[in-house]
């Protein structure tokens, strides 16, 4: 009997250990991204943790509100069955003196009902909660928008438009290209996907506590209401190939003068490129067709003469996605030749390159760096 009574306690204390431990790691999570003042500054917040990042947007705030309240709800159903666990464990324990068995309850109907209803009514409360939501978060909204940026993804890049301005923007690398949008405005978000084969993307910014997925065949769209100025990071969400990781972007918000300003410069920006050197009469020219993301360039090997400028001319047989030429060290102080202006979908581009010494080089696409061929360059 004192065996028995021993294993006893013994079982409590483990019991009532692994519970001090399980608290102890709730409370370091919640505290696992709160070590800066708060509120943090909205695009230097630490990585995501326990609690949800700073929202920029009045839908954010939905989310937030969401959040907090599935959070509360949940704080109190752990203490609640905690505690009744803590509470039966040491109440009911088995005593030194104990010779006989307590008296055995088989079943009660009335606290079956009672947590099998109120578990239904918390789930169904919150999966409305959740619906309402995202139906408030997905409905554009019925004034017309301010600002409408077309967003179209592709392997492995974005491309930016904004038909009322005449702006397209693409960027490449992990750079991304830049969405500035003004604060406090209604600004409506169209996203498009393209691309042979096709592929889903998910348009992401932490800090609108919202995503979309970009879906071929489908324009997704959602309206957005930014608070806050500042230059948050986006990317891609959805794992779309190999360089998925390379799908990064920029949004900087800022107030509808200095959005103003911003796109008066974009728009009064010269030609890209414009210090392409002009090859002389006579200068070797080359041919070269993208073909695909997955198929590269036809032919994948070229070759032009040494110490001599040359141009090489693009056709992009890509019927949507937009390719270009660099070549890796191709520029005189050792950095990659990038080549500008991008080749649009079905479309062609030439870039003038100047004289390189002899050797072999790499070309390859500076959007897609997985399309390359090798550039010899003879004596």
């Amino acid at each position: 009997m004192l065996t028995s009574v021993r294993r006893a306690l013994g079982a409590s204390r483990g019991f009532a250990l692994t519970t001090l431990v399980a608290l102890t790691a709730l409370v370091a999570a919640c505290g696992a991204n709160i070590s800066e003042p708060f509120p943090p500054q909205p695009g230097n917040e630490q990585p995501p943790g326990f609690f949800p990042t700073t929202p920029i947007t009045e839908q954010g705030l939905l989310t937030e509100n969401l959040y907090w309240i599935t959070f509360v709800i949940a704080v109190i159903v752990f203490i609640l069955v905690e505690g009744l666990l803590l509470w039966i464990s040491f109440r009911y324990r088995r005593r030194h003196d104990d010779n006989e068995l307590p008296k055995q309850t088989h079943g009660s109907n009335g606290l079956e009902i009672l947590w099998t209803i109120v578990p239904a009514i918390t789930v169904t409360a919150l999966f409305i909660g959740a619906l309402m939501t995202l139906n408030e978060q997905d409905t554009t909204n019925s004034q017309e928008a301010a600002v409408v940026v077309d967003v179209t993804g592709f392997q492995w890049q974005w491309t930016f438009d904004y038909p009322q301005y005449g702006l397209s923007f693409t960027g490449s690398g992990r750079d991304g290209p830049v969405m500035g949008l003004p604060t406090n405005e209604i600004v409506r978000i169209r996203l498009h996907s393209i691309g042979d084969p096709p592929v889903i993307h998910s348009f992401y910014v932490p800090q609108f506590l919202y995503k979309k997925d970009v879906v071929p065949g489908r324009v997704n769209e959602f309206d957005v209401v930014i608070n806050q100025a500042g230059t948050f990071a986006g990317q891609c969400a959805e794992f779309c190939g190999l360089l998925h990781a390379d799908m990064q972007f920029t949004v900087q918000a800022m107030s509808r003068l200095e959005f103003d300003a911003w796109v008066t410069k974009a728009q009064q920006q010269p030609t890209p490129n414009p210090d392409q050197p002009t090859p002389p009469a006579g200068a070797p020219a080359i041919e070269v067709t993208a073909v695909s993301v997955s198929e590269g360039f036809d032919p994948s090997e070229l070759s032009v003469p040494a110490d001599q400028p040359f141009t090489v001319n693009l056709t992009n047989a890509d019927p949507a996605v937009p390719h270009d030429f660099g070549i890796r060290h191709g520029m005189p102080d050792g950095s990659d030749f990038m080549g500008d202006p991008n080749a649009p979908g079905g479309g062609s581009a030439t870039y003038n390159i100047g004289p390189l010494p002899a050797g072999s080089y790499e070309f390859f696409c500076t959007i897609h760096p997985n399309m390359v061929g090798t550039l010899t360059v003879g004596q």
